[in-house]
């Protein structure tokens, strides 16, 4: 068997879905990189600062701060990541009592009011974002609403996730299982 004959058909009117899909992936990719990055980068200054403290009895003065946008960063660049697997904590003791039509019907449900959710928290975001705008950090030459845009970056990443879970259903990333 060729590998073309291995791969599933895209279903007629669902090519729209496959390329939403893939831009997310694409989406997906970079951001994964930026919060191992954000990881590696809060890692290593704080193991920097602590060298530098016991070591030498001196002090970097903006490496906690940079330490803690690195892992402000790193964490609401992983949301998306997170719902994109579905592992975020969710309750289903109610949900499991409805037949699999349902069940689906109330996912796709759950991720259009989830998608909304973000779409709020996008809003506030961008509202502390604009107000804190003229604060600087303490120890960075920075605008302290870099913290919020990183807010921002992940609701707008996880509503595109929201939206294709809510257009694709549960199935929407069954590939990769395979994978």
């Amino acid at each position: 068997m060729s590998a073309a004959a291995a791969t599933p058909a895209v279903p007629k009117g669902r090519s729209a879905f496959v390329r939403a899909r893939r831009a997310l992936e694409h989406l997906d990719h970079v951001t994964s990189f930026a919060v191992i990055g954000a990881m590696a980068v809060m890692t290593l200054l704080v193991v920097t600062q602590v060298v530098f403290r016991y070591a030498f009895s001196a002090a970097i003065d903006w490496s906690e701060e940079v330490a803690r946008l690195a892992f402000v960063w790193a964490i609401f660049l992983a949301i998306p990541h997170g719902i994109r697997r579905g592992v975020h904590v969710g309750i289903d003791a109610l949900v499991v009592m409805f037949s699999d039509v349902w069940q689906e019907r109330l996912f796709r449900l759950s991720a259009i009011l989830a998608a909304v959710l973000m779409g709020v928290i996008f809003w506030f975001a961008w509202q502390v974002t604009v107000y804190t705008w003229p604060e600087m950090m303490p120890t960075l030459n920075l605008t302290a609403a870099v913290y919020y845009v990183a807010v921002l970056l992940a609701a707008v990443h996880s509503v595109f996730h929201l939206l294709l879970l809510a257009w694709g259903g549960r199935e929407t990333w069954s590939h990769e299982a395979s994978l």
